[in-house]
């Protein structure tokens, strides 16, 4: 990873090659991720498991997943680690060689969490070195990022379709050539957080940036955790829903109903695209509440509209509400700029748990109502958008002196 001569432009400049890198292994992490669930029902078969095991394994990887998230992100804010992204991606290679070989439940466990632990450390870690080599385009940057843990996430269930047959689970173990390409990666990317990262890094913290008082960060935090409530819990419904929605309410066949949902998905990868680059141009706080209360038009609209529009709908839904993650992200670490890690894995972790939770929570409410009403309830969710006119506007807050406190070399 070569990055410029020391000098203004070395510390203040992008560097796409890295901000590149950092989004590939996004990619190979998040598939490898997305695999595991792929897989529920060649283990249900292997290992005679019913459904309470199954979520227990989903429950094992979501907590080393979400959980550990601000913990490793609040850790690595006091001590840089530039190694830390391939000693984490060597978890997720033996968690899946474990997921491949396991001889029984109890192992199985141990194999989810160590995926889990993996992909605790990369989130955070990688979203800090994506801000390091963002410069002046952090937006751009954590929406190159995102969108390659969405690309990951799609090839997932494709990619373990091929290489996994009924049955037998030592397809699994090929993933973890994958995982052996993002070590190698991501120790190169390791090498130019050494030479190069702490010193951008050191550059950033001696800049004069916005301090608000406590009262107004934790009203903001507190804000954006709600605001990330309604996007999440809404891709949820949509996530996990949308196909019997369109089966139950137009009778379309289930590979119809799956066209509708990669429609969706493929509008939020392009929605997370120009998320960022917009943040960067008009402001990170004007992008979050046209995206979030810009797709509310469209979520009321749906549950009464016909086939055509329901899919013209959801599209625009996508597009405009997938916008806004990359912006929180940014948003969050100009909001505590001593604490990039921790905002990242808050934030990435919160995606994990809220959009678990809505999955299970709108499947609780869809089998005591039906999965029409499910629609009608979640289409009102983008208008706590309206909350985010109580956000400071960090573009004219007036900076004060520089934080020298974060970030320590190793």
């Amino acid at each position: 990873m070569r990055a410029p001569t020391q000098g203004p432009a070395a510390v203040q400049g992008t560097v796409y090659t890295v901000i590149l890198a950092i989004a590939f292994c996004h990619t190979l992490n998040d598939m490898m991720q997305s695999m595991l669930v792929a897989i529920y029902p060649n283990l249900k078969q292997t290992f005679d498991l019913d459904f309470a095991h199954i979520g227990l394994v989903t429950l094992t990887f979501q907590l080393t997943a979400s959980l550990l998230q601000p913990l490793v992100g609040l850790y690595t804010d006091r001590r840089a680690l530039p190694f830390a992204l391939p000693t984490a991606m060597v978890f997720t290679f033996i968690g899946l060689l474990l997921l491949a070989f396991a001889p029984n439940y109890p192992l199985l466990l141990l194999a989810a969490g160590t995926v889990g632990l993996g992909s605790s450390v990369f989130h955070p870690e990688s979203s800090r070195v994506a801000h390091m080599a963002a410069g002046h385009r952090r937006g751009l940057a954590q929406s190159l990022f995102q969108t390659g843990g969405s690309v990951g996430t799609a090839l997932g269930p494709l990619i373990a379709a091929l290489v996994v047959t009924a049955g037998h689970r030592t397809g699994v173990a090929w993933f973890s050539l994958a995982a052996f390409l993002a070590i190698a990666i991501l120790t190169a990317v390791g090498i130019w957080y050494r030479n190069h990262g702490l010193a951008r890094a050191a550059h950033h913290a001696m800049r004069r940036h916005v301090e608000l008082p406590r009262a107004k960060v934790r009203l903001a935090l507190v804000i954006l955790v709600v605001l990330m409530f309604s996007k999440f819990f809404y891709l949820s419904s949509i996530g996990s829903y949308f196909t019997f929605y369109v089966i139950h309410k137009f009778g379309v066949s289930v590979s119809a109903a799956q066209l509708y949902l990669f429609a969706f998905l493929s509008a939020s990868a392009v929605g997370t695209v120009l998320g960022g680059p917009l943040g960067d141009r008009f402001g990170r706080k004007h992008l979050i509440w046209a995206s979030i209360l810009g797709c509310l038009p469209f979520t009321l609209a749906m549950p009464y509209a016909g086939p055509l529009w329901t899919g013209i709908f959801s599209v625009c839904a996508g597009l405009v509400l997938s916008s806004a993650f990359p912006a929180m992200v940014v948003y969050g670490q100009e909001l505590l700029p001593g604490r990039v890690g921790m905002i990242s894995g808050m934030f990435f972790g919160l995606s994990f748990g809220l959009g678990g939770l809505g999955a299970a929570l709108l499947g609780v409410l869809a089998d005591h109502t039906s999965i029409a009403f499910v629609y009608h309830v979640c289409a009102f969710l983008p208008a706590l958008g309206l909350l985010a006119a109580f956000l400071p506007d960090l573009a004219q807050e007036k900076p004060l002196p520089p934080d020298r406190g974060h970030l320590s070399g190793p």
